[in-house]
């Protein structure tokens, strides 16, 4: 345990920020699982809706710090592209 009084405050606020991660990344898996589990229904107009705030809750991550641009970019690009795959054969 820190002695000085900023290292103290120190610890307080990276627990406090770890705590704040830690919700808003599993946030974000939510988001991505409900795509996940409208897109294995089949259900396109759904799909479509649940892709869109997954897509914005990815890209929110990004400026918040959660996940680095191109992670981001990386399960976007993931993400679209089985919507696509569901939109033109369904």
């Amino acid at each position: 345990m820190p002695n000085i009084k900023s290292a103290k405050k120190r610890v307080l606020i990276a627990e406090r920020n770890a705590l704040r991660n830690t919700s808003m990344k599993s946030a974000l898996r939510t988001t991505i699982r409900k795509f996940e589990t409208s897109y294995s229904a089949q259900d396109v107009e759904l799909s479509k809706e649940t892709l869109q705030n997954a897509l914005r809750a990815l890209d929110k991550a990004v400026t918040k710090g959660l996940i680095h641009k191109n992670a981001a970019a990386r399960k976007k690009s993931r993400l679209t592209k089985r919507f696509n795959a569901l939109a033109n054969n369904g």
